[in-house]
């Protein structure tokens, strides 16, 4: 049943059957496969598993994963991700070491390395994305990196150690529109924009910065439009919008869901506004089929 809309987007009814469009099929001998491989490796995380990525079977199937460097616990509480929180561990310098073994064995073409919140860091982090991105280039060069990366408390040191580190495509999501920012603890819209305009202004050229959206929270096509302007005012031309969905019952509720014809929508009126590439459907997240953007193609 689609979500009720009585004139506001704060009265949607909320509801939890999932239409037919969101019912993607999850094949546990392929997660078995790829978790092998990267145990063998000494146990890397991949947001996929963290995060519980409905596009794990499918990225898994084709050897792409998306590195979750710096420990898989989060020292923010954000009401929507599935990521643990609490106190993290140390920083393990080995990491980088198994990261690249990782993408040698696997033979990846490109890679996407993203971290939990790190505020326990004076650096947040940065250094390690640094050194892990160098590692892989020197050790693999047909290997592309792309980097999602916190907010860094927007640091601007912390900004221009990662734009120095190689990465081909720096990642920051934005998340939802500015009326919903309660789901981000300890994280503002402003200092999100402000993330992505100085990377940019201190990358120039050399750096395509990346974005996300998700929708279903209660936000409207209005507000949605918004936030796409925003982000081509701080040089944000690569955009992802999918459907939120929420990892258990615990996390944010899913106020509705967004059906395949206002993701087209969506695509649309962002690539008319003048992105460059835009991934917009229920399934789309910042890091699924992430080498695509890159080639100029603006079709899903």
């Amino acid at each position: 049943m689609a979500a009720q809309d009585n004139n506001s987007t704060n009265q949607r009814v909320v509801h939890y059957k999932k239409p037919q469009w969101l019912r993607k099929k999850l094949v546990p001998s392929v997660h078995k496969e790829m978790e092998e491989l990267l145990a063998g490796v000494g146990g890397l995380h991949t947001i996929c598993h963290e995060a519980k990525c409905p596009n794990i079977s499918e990225c898994f199937a084709n050897k792409n994963a998306t590195f979750l460097i710096l420990g898989n616990i989060c020292t923010r509480r954000c009401s929507y991700c599935n990521v643990k929180t609490g106190k993290p561990l140390g920083v393990d310098e080995d990491e980088i070491r198994k990261v690249t073994t990782s993408v040698l064995h696997l033979g990846l073409r490109f890679v996407v390395i993203t971290s939990p919140a790190r505020d326990d860091l004076k650096d947040g982090g940065a250094m390690q994305f640094y050194k892990v991105t160098k590692d892989i280039l020197e050790k693999s060069p047909q290997t592309k990196v792309e980097i999602l990366i916190p907010d860094f408390k927007a640091k601007e040191e912390s900004l221009q150690i990662v734009i120095d580190s190689g990465a081909c495509i720096i990642g920051h999501n934005i998340e939802t529109v500015p009326r919903l920012y309660r789901i981000r603890k300890n994280a503002t819209y402003e200092r999100s924009l402000s993330v992505l305009k100085r990377l940019k202004e201190l990358g120039g050229e050399r750096i395509k910065t990346k974005s996300a959206l998700m929708v279903g929270l209660g936000e409207s096509e209005e507000e949605m439009v918004a936030v796409f302007q925003d982000l081509l005012d701080v040089g944000c031309k690569f955009l992802s919008i999918g459907q939120y969905l929420a990892p258990s019952g615990e996390y944010t509720k899913v106020i509705e869901y967004v059906k395949p014809e206002q993701f087209t929508r969506y695509k649309h009126i962002a690539l008319d506004m003048g992105f460059e590439f835009v991934h917009a459907s229920p399934y789309a997240r910042s890091s699924y089929m992430a080498h695509e953007y890159l080639k100029g193609d603006k079709a899903d």
